[in-house]
């Protein structure tokens, strides 16, 4: 299988230099926007609800239904890009960002139009400077052209774009903490409601719609070539093509862009090339980097379309498409282990079973990978994240959840080698803060 219908890296089919504005010009650039001008705000909402376009920042939520939440009559509205992409193993947002930066910048100016927004912000991790320089010369190129400032290509439309970076904080990739920490607040989660999309929940307090890079840039496309075009690519609930980001243990890692109906098998056997030592067959996968439950590598995971629909019948997600792979000679309590310590690391504090419950969890895996633990000590652990599950502020709780309900379920035999032997009897662990 070879990759087809690309949409966001289509500068390689046409082998362009993307971050040139006359050159990304001259290949259909700005077409959608000037297609977008001619309707109005609400049909250009249709069009992108037509095209079944879900968010891909990893929830998998309508583009156009999530625009439509916004009132119409509300005086002041703000569009947020959340390019924080803080995902492990997700650099696929970078890539855009990086390689064709006109395109999400044009679909940013789409989507700001759609819902009535007159500023839009570009929000990104702070480890993302030379990319914030990159979109800053960019936009002043779109403003000497009319297309960002008043009154753009004539339309009578108005929009400024700027950037802002964050400090580095995992959390600041949900949505409300991102929005809290765009107003120079401290980057937790919010109770809601109000949602974002509502007065009194949204950036300042406005009406905001948050969207992700990838979901962004699909829109120009979708103006240019009409929301049904799209919705032919991929799958009943999965329209259009996807970037999946794929690292670990293949020969070929990268970001590859495939319709959603390609399978897992089509990405990591054919375009990947297998194994990185044949000698070590595939052992493991996390579809969704840390954050998405783990499943075996086996024939039917590789048979499975990369879809929102599909990989939830595998009892996982797509997510982000950060794809984490691992042969047979991985220990997956280790697994367990580093990514529980990422969400401890992470966890912003603010809710009691997210901010003691990864405690917990990290420092009785400490001692089960020391060789101190027991089989009562995989029980505590389980029951733990299972206590979390659901009910804390934000997803990065479940998120902290999943490494461990799901390796105990698909892996006991990795968690058996390092408890087998020991005496029911734990040493007792140090109190938080201790």
């Amino acid at each position: 299988m070879t990759e087809t219908k690309r949409i966001l890296l289509r500068y390689r089919d046409v082998n362009a230099d993307f971050t040139d504005i006359e050159e990304y010009g001259a290949h259909d650039g700005w077409v959608g926007l000037k297609k977008a001008l001619s309707m109005t705000p609400a049909q250009v909402i249709d069009e992108v609800k037509a095209s079944g376009l879900r968010g891909r920042g990893g929830a998998g939520f309508p583009t156009g239904v999530k625009w439509s939440f916004i009132p119409v009559n509300e005086p002041v509205k703000y569009l947020v890009l959340n390019a924080d992409e803080s995902e492990t193993g997700t650099f696929k947002d970078r890539l855009i960002m990086e390689k064709n930066p006109y395109q999400f910048l044009e679909g940013c100016l789409i989507a700001a139009y759609a819902i009535g927004a007159k500023t839009a912000y570009i929000y990104l991790r702070g480890e993302y400077l030379e990319v914030a320089n990159l979109l800053d010369a960019c936009i002043e190129e779109m403003r000497k052209r009319n297309l960002v400032g008043k009154d753009i290509l004539g339309s009578g439309y108005d929009i400024e774009i700027y950037t802002h970076l964050g400090a580095g904080a995992y959390i600041c990739g949900e949505e409300t903490a991102l929005l809290n920490s765009l107003e120079g607040k401290l980057g937790q989660p919010r109770v809601r409601p109000p949602f974002p999309a509502n007065k009194g929940g949204g950036l300042y307090s406005e009406p905001t719609v948050v969207n992700n890079v990838e979901t962004i840039a699909n829109v120009p496309w979708i103006l240019q070539h009409g929301g049904a075009a799209y919705k032919a690519i991929g799958t009943e609930q999965s329209a259009g093509t996807k970037l999946y980001c794929v690292s670990g243990h293949v020969k070929r890692p990268g970001v590859y862009e495939l319709p959603f109906s390609a399978t897992f098998g089509d990405l990591l056997n054919e375009i990947c090339g297998g194994p990185l030592d044949e000698a070590h067959p595939f052992k493991a996968l996390l579809p969704s980097g840390g954050s998405g439950p783990i499943v075996h590598l086996n024939d039917e995971v590789m048979n499975t379309p990369m879809s929102y629909e599909h990989t939830a019948k595998l009892g996982t997600i797509i997510g982000s498409a950060s794809l984490i792979v691992m042969d047979d000679r991985t220990d997956i309590t280790w697994v367990a282990s580093k990514v529980t310590k990422f969400f401890k690391h992470e966890s912003c504090g603010k809710c009691t079973p997210c901010r003691e419950g990864t405690y917990w969890l990290d420092k009785v895996l400490d001692r089960i990978m020391a060789g101190e633990g027991t089989e009562k000590d995989v029980v505590l652990i389980e029951n733990v994240a299972k206590n979390m599950a659901g009910i804390t502020l934000c997803a990065l709780g479940e998120f902290a959840a999943n490494p461990i309900i799901h390796t105990i379920k698909h892996f006991p035999e990795d968690f058996k080698k390092h408890v087998s032997g020991k005496k029911a009897v734990s040493k007792p662990l140090p109190m938080a803060g201790d």
